[in-house]
């Protein structure tokens, strides 16, 4: 099945700390624990992150001048315009420092024991096809341009998900995707 997932939509709320807000666009499953989440955060000020026990996350920069993040054991590493990224354990303390004024950013966090995920930066320019597995969820989100599907269409900042099992799905347009590979580790029933 495939649900477009336009930016309107997104639930905001504000962060603990009130450094910022996140945009949730998705969570799987939708009630109780999730395996995975999907995310745009508005940085605001410097602080730290929240820790995700037993997750992997990634996150990417969308919009500003990027950030540096302090690793209590390891290097700082700077998300730099355009699209700087960086994976790590949910369990590490780490704390953000802009480089200058805020920041927007993609999260995907999955938890280990259910899932692995995999976070692709890639154009389209013109059609790209997605084959449906059995356990292999894939969401798509928009980082700049025009997309098309056969639900409708995606401009920059929407997303869709295509569900485990959806079979074959056609899109077409021109700019730029996150497109993000979520596979159920063997022996895990969905949701769990």
């Amino acid at each position: 099945m495939l649900q477009l997932l336009p930016a309107t939509t997104y639930r905001r709320e504000r962060w603990k700390n009130g450094g910022g807000f996140t945009r949730e666009i998705l969570r799987f499953p939708a009630e109780g624990d999730w395996d995975w989440r999907a995310s745009v955060a508005e940085v605001g000020s410097d602080g730290p992150f929240s820790a995700f026990p037993g997750c992997e996350r990634e996150i990417v920069l969308l919009a500003g001048q990027g950030m540096d993040l302090d690793f209590e054991q390891g290097p700082t590493v700077r998300l730099a315009p355009p699209h700087g990224r960086h994976r790590f354990a949910g369990e590490a303390t780490v704390s953000a420092r802009l480089v200058e004024g805020p920041t927007l950013d993609f999260n995907l966090i999955w938890r280990r024991a259910a899932v692995q995920a995999r976070l692709l930066h890639r154009p389209i320019v013109g059609s790209m096809l997605f084959f449906g597995e059995p356990g292999v969820d894939w969401l798509l989100y928009v980082l700049a341009g025009e997309v098309r599907t056969p639900a409708g269409r995606l401009a920059a900042g929407d997303a869709a998900h295509l569900g485990a099992g959806a079979g074959r799905t056609a899109i077409e347009g021109g700019g730029e995707l996150l497109i993000a590979r979520i596979e159920r580790t063997p022996g895990t029933a969905a949701g769990g």
